[in-house]
């Protein structure tokens, strides 16, 4: 690992306690979503410590077993590895992830409706309910079946801003802080994001085809891998032909484990690790995500999806009720849910918003869901002694995967979130936005991100994807049947680690997936 990445890791304390963030951002980028307690000199010097990169591969480093820290559950082999709440949440605390867990399982069904506690679904939607995209609170896939509309997989949807369009609060913002960016708005006939489900009596957006073909990849030792290389396209569209300059972008469920602490993480950690115009030389260029945020009507760091689009679990939950069930809830207040002005008929379609609740799922609602999102544990890591693993780990160094895929991270002392509460972590990411090269681009930027960037995906988790969700596809469109192949798709500020594996011999090509597939 580079020099310069060591000396930022051992900073990232002392800048947590900085006033303004190391980048230039403008304004301060409050935790407005954590009541935490600043740290002190003490906490910070054991935080540098306990978060420096080891150099010792011999044995497994302290507490490594336990990913999650206090809130780590065990390991099950069974499919609900990823279903378990945290660790050390309380006895209440429990019951209120159960009942959250029921609102998360809950199928929704259309206005009118008896059941007046679930109506309200669409009109247009990709799915009835979290669970079926989550699939057992893990990864999504592409469709089994090409012909078969809904699933775990959907396309966002966007069009380059006109010069007549009005700039948003958060371009406001972001043209202030000098960072490059491409406004874009959703599709003016079809919004955000493609909806091939709909109600009885109207239309579905349009339906997502997919095709492949096979690139192989020679590796070293006579070894090789093959690739498949999709194409996506929208078949059937229901509300008139598709603009020329849309710009479409796959995306699968990502898994739930460990999202809590995730937002627990202090934002001037992340930003400090953030280098956007590789000051040190060493290639990796992070940049961090600024988006709006609807709660709190102000910029914060974005942290959760594909592209770091969303501050908050809360609003990443409210944005997945509204735009993928069509879900009215505090956030995001239309019952109509995605459909725009020109879909007329669904602005216009009965719904479930004019009930007691007020929205279609109420601020109680929202709160149990939110809570049970942030409280879903990471299993606890398997065969961490192993000797192929620690030989994995130490290639995983050497080839420069822990300069984005950052192994630890302390959260904030919090009184009013026990559970992620100063608890040493490992998720494997550092939340930031990294050029992932010309392969993986989908040419549709978002916010700060352009269209070759995507947030580093955490890594707790991945060796159990098949045993959860009985596939092991990764990566935002799941083009990757394994971690192999995900790694292979890696190229701009990933290119130099994805060559060295290919060009490694194959017993430490072998050794780090090995080491992958423990987390």
């Amino acid at each position: 690992m580079p020099s310069s990445s060591k000396k930022i890791w051992r900073l990232l304390p002392l800048l947590s306690l900085c006033a303004a963030p190391v980048l230039a951002l403008g304004p301060v980028l409050p935790d407005l979503h954590l009541e935490a307690t600043p740290r002190t000199a003490g906490e910070s010097a054991r935080i540098s410590a306990v978060t420096a990169p080891t150099d010792d591969f011999s044995k497994p480093e302290r507490f490594e077993t336990n990913p999650g820290g206090a809130a780590t559950v065990r390991a099950r082999d069974d499919a609900d590895a990823f279903s378990l709440p945290s660790g050390n949440i309380s006895f209440e605390g429990e019951l209120k992830f159960k009942v959250g867990n029921g609102l998360f399982r809950k199928l929704w069904v259309s206005s009118p409706s008896s059941t007046l506690a679930s109506d309200g679904l669409g009109p247009l939607y990709n799915s009835r309910g979290c669970q079926n995209c989550h699939l057992k609170d893990g990864r999504g896939h592409p469709p089994d079946d090409p012909d078969a509309p809904g699933g775990s997989m959907f396309l966002r949807l966007s069009v380059p801003a006109s010069e007549n369009d009005d700039s948003s609060e958060i371009e406001h913002y972001l043209a202030g802080t000098g960072n490059p960016y491409t406004p874009t708005r959703p599709d003016p006939v079809y919004g955000g994001q493609l909806q091939d489900l709909a109600v009885a009596g109207h239309p579905a957006e349009g339906h997502m085809e997919i095709t492949y073909h096979e690139v192989e990849v020679p590796l070293s030792g006579g070894e090789t891998a093959s690739l498949r290389v999709p194409e996506y396209r929208i078949a059937n569209p229901g509300y008139g032909e598709l603009r020329e300059d849309l710009m479409i972008s796959p995306r699968v469920a990502p898994p739930m484990i460990g999202l809590g602490l995730l937002e627990a993480i202090p934002a001037q950690d992340i930003l400090a690790g953030a280098d956007p115009d590789d000051a040190d030389g060493d290639g990796i260029s992070g940049r961090a995500q600024i988006t709006w945020s609807a709660r709190y009507q102000q910029p914060m760091l974005g942290r959760f999806g594909w592209k770091a689009g969303m501050p908050t679990i809360e609003e990443q939950s409210a944005s997945a009720f509204s735009g993928d069930i069509g879900i009215s809830n505090p956030l995001h207040r239309s019952p109509a849910g995605d459909c725009t002005q020109v879909q007329q008929d669904c602005l216009a379609a009965p719904h479930g918003a004019d009930d007691v609740r007020g929205d279609e799922i109420d601020a109680e609602g929202l709160e149990l869901v939110t809570f049970y999102s942030r409280n879903l544990g990471v299993p606890a890591r398997r065969d961490v002694d192993d000797p192929q693993v620690l030989q994995g780990k130490q290639v995983f160094y050497d080839t420069g995967c822990a300069d984005c895929h950052r192994p630890k991270h302390v959260t904030a002392r919090m009184e009013n979130r026990p559970e992620q509460s100063f608890q040493l972590i490992w998720p494997y990411t550092d939340l930031l936005l990294h050029d992932m090269g010309e392969g993986l681009a989908d040419h549709r930027p978002e916010g700060l991100a352009n269209g070759q960037e995507w947030r580093t995906a955490p890594l707790w988790g991945i060796g159990l994807t098949e045993q959860v969700n009985g596939h092991s596809m990764l990566l935002h469109d799941g083009r990757a049947r394994s971690v192999l192949e995900a790694i292979l798709w890696h190229g701009g500020e990933a290119q130099a680690s994805r060559d060295a594996v290919i060009a490694m011999p194959p017993e430490d090509r072998a050794a780090l997936l090995r080491f992958l597939d423990s987390l």
